[in-house]
């Protein structure tokens, strides 16, 4: 016998209904958002330039959880007029024309989007005070490979050492590269970014931030120093920043700081995809067995049949290999 209810009990009580109105298929269009680039990011927030004016700006929800980085192209609706406490929506991610990734190590399969849209990846790297990381060197030339952008290197420190060493490591793969000291001109420099976007990358120390410093004068990017001791320098960008550059020779262009470095994963990163970065050695691997990685060591590579021909060039091939290893190599 079911049990009847009285009105003390909580069951003779209704939910109360939700009373909103039925979901439409039709989405806004948008018609009226303006198109910006992403400066930076911080917790949430993006500051966007849009027609030289400096605008706040939060990610719309039917983004979900597409990700809006710096360098990204990006359509704002809301109130751009840059006022304070004014706040605008992104609504839409253009595409992007070159994504850099990276991975925290090398056998993780979260790959994280550096910057987007930059044509140039600078290797900021000292040649002493800290020594440089060859390894760490060779990790973010893989990386520019893998994202379809030019590598630079720029050696910095020249006062303390010559670059004739670490420069005879990477002349077989045609890198170019520019060397900079304390207090020395950077027309070189300014020559190879103008025009560009550029993003710089490199370890703690080398001095990143001084060189942006000195070509954006009113950056005001904080400087660090090496320790003494571990060889390491102290971590001063703490996001990356996209910085206008002054015009030189008619042509201005951007470049994009980032925070120092320690790691650089590439487990996203596809042998096959590497060695697209090299047109004349791809050309050789044409009849190269399945599944071959084309290191050292691989039965049958072509790389090899051409080395024994005397149609490669030994020390491109070497490089390339040295490449391939350190994107397969132990994190550090």
């Amino acid at each position: 016998m079911s049990r009847g209810y009285s009105d003390h009990d909580p069951e003779h009580y209704e939910r109360p209904r939700r009373r909103t109105r039925p979901r439409t298929k039709e989405r806004p269009s948008y018609d009226d958002a303006v198109e910006g680039v992403v400066v930076t990011v911080d917790r949430g927030r993006f500051t966007l330039l849009l027609d030289g004016v400096t605008v706040l700006a939060v990610k719309a929800r039917p983004l979900g959880r597409k990700g809006v980085v710096v360098g990204d192209r990006v359509r704002v609706v809301g109130d751009t007029s840059g006022d304070e406490g004014a706040l605008a929506r992104i609504v839409e991610v253009v595409a992007r024309t070159t994504t850099l990734r990276r991975t925290a190590d090398d056998d993780d399969p979260v790959e994280r989007v550096v910057v987007a849209n930059a044509e140039q990846l600078v290797v900021v790297t000292a040649l002493a005070d800290p020594d440089p990381q060859p390894r760490l060197l060779d990790r973010a030339l893989v990386a520019a490979y893998d994202a379809g952008m030019t590598p630079l290197l720029c050696l910095t420190k020249a006062d303390l050492k010559e670059p004739d060493e670490l420069l005879s490591t990477y002349r077989s793969l045609g890198v170019p590269w520019v060397v900079t000291r304390r207090g020395g001109d950077l027309a070189e420099v300014r020559e190879r970014l103008a025009g560009h976007t550029s993003v710089l990358v490199g370890s703690s120390g080398v001095g990143k931030s001084t060189l942006v410093n000195a070509l954006v004068p009113d950056a005001l990017r904080e400087v660090g120093h090496v320790n003494a001791v571990t060889g390491r320098g102290r971590h001063t960008s703490t996001s990356a920043y996209l910085l206008p550059l002054p015009e030189h020779g008619g042509e201005g262009g951007w470049i994009i700081d980032t925070p120092g470095i320690r790691s650089f994963g590439l487990a996203h990163v596809r042998p096959e995809d590497l060695i697209e970065a090299f047109p004349d050695l791809d050309e050789m691997t044409e009849e190269c067995p399945r599944g071959c990685t084309h290191g050292d060591g691989e039965p049958e590579c072509g790389l090899d049949e051409a080395l024994a021909a005397g149609a490669a060039d030994p020390d491109r091939v070497a490089s390339f290999r040295r490449l391939l290893a350190a994107r397969s190599g132990a994190d550090y």
